[in-house]
């Protein structure tokens, strides 16, 4: 068996050009959506990423207000910028890439983001909301994550779905958003970490696996089911460049399908963002 490759940049385009329509009906309406962008510090795999962002914001049509700190930024003068964003009636979205340096505490700096202004869907209130299965923002990556499943045609609702990993940013968010009782979850999830006694026995049983270690080749191809979906969420960077968390080779002579690293869920993950932007947009005019 040869797997199938998940394209998750054709199908984020897909979801930018739906975003960029959405923005234009809003533009329409005199409303630009605004998207606050801050990286503080120089570290070069968030300098991409947040690169990345920023030109998309550009061609869906998202005025992108970009803020790049250096890394003594006291935690006083950045929740000083968080705040007067909050208050700013032209950003709809924030969105603080993390990890912020260590003399600032990364949870504070989340929760004073406004909930109603939170591209990420980070903040607690929002993660509690999508908890209770009525979520305000959804994690883009999580929800990037889902709609790549989605659009690929892979059938969610009571499918036997492992998450390798329980971060706060993918894993759990990730875990509570596919066993909603809605459309487009309905999944029995487990979800295992560094205390769970033999993963391999658990990842053999996914019909869909989803690696979020952020160590490379953490899922090997004895590890898949036959037949199964693998999504791989991991970045790492080797001498011989980026690779995610599962070793593509093996895993794609037992899998059905897997996304590529780089080119299946990071994609995704910046046309959620973006989706999440004018979504924000759309309520503050209502």
């Amino acid at each position: 068996m040869s797997a199938q490759t998940i394209d998750g940049k054709a199908i984020a385009a897909e979801v930018r050009g739906e975003v960029a329509a959405r923005a234009d009906a809003l533009r329409s309406q005199g409303v630009v959506p605004g998207l606050a962008t801050i990286l503080v510090g120089d570290d070069p795999a968030s300098a991409v990423y947040v690169r990345a962002k920023r030109k998309a914001c550009a061609q869906a049509g998202i005025a992108a207000r970009d803020h790049d700190i250096e890394a003594d930024i006291s935690e006083a003068k950045l929740l000083e910028l968080v705040d007067g964003l909050n208050r700013d009636p032209a950003i709809h979205g924030i969105l603080v890439q993390l990890p912020l340096p260590g003399h600032i505490d990364e949870a504070r700096v989340v929760e004073a983001v406004r909930p109603d202004k939170d591209a990420d869907g980070f903040h607690p209130a929002n993660l509690g909301r999508l908890l209770s299965g009525n979520p305000l923002v959804v994690p883009a990556t999580p929800g990037g994550i889902q709609q790549l499943l989605i659009r690929s045609g892979f059938a969610i609702s009571g499918a036997e779905v492992v998450v390798v990993g329980r971060s706060n940013i993918v894993g759990k968010p990730l875990a509570a958003l596919l066993m909603q009782k809605t459309l487009g979850a309905n999944a029995t999830v487990t979800v295992c970490h560094t205390g769970t006694a033999d993963i391999a026995g658990h990842t053999r049983r996914a019909e869909i696996l989803i690696a979020a270690v952020g160590r490379a080749h953490a899922i090997t191809g004895d590890m898949v089911a036959p037949g199964a979906v693998v999504i791989d969420v991991g970045v790492n960077r080797t001498e011989t460049g980026l690779t995610g968390d599962v070793d593509f080779e093996g895993a794609s002579q037992v899998a059905a399908a897997i996304t590529p690293v780089p080119g299946g869920v990071g994609p995704m993950t910046i046309a959620q963002l973006l989706h999440n932007t004018v979504d924000l947009a759309y309520r503050s005019s209502e």
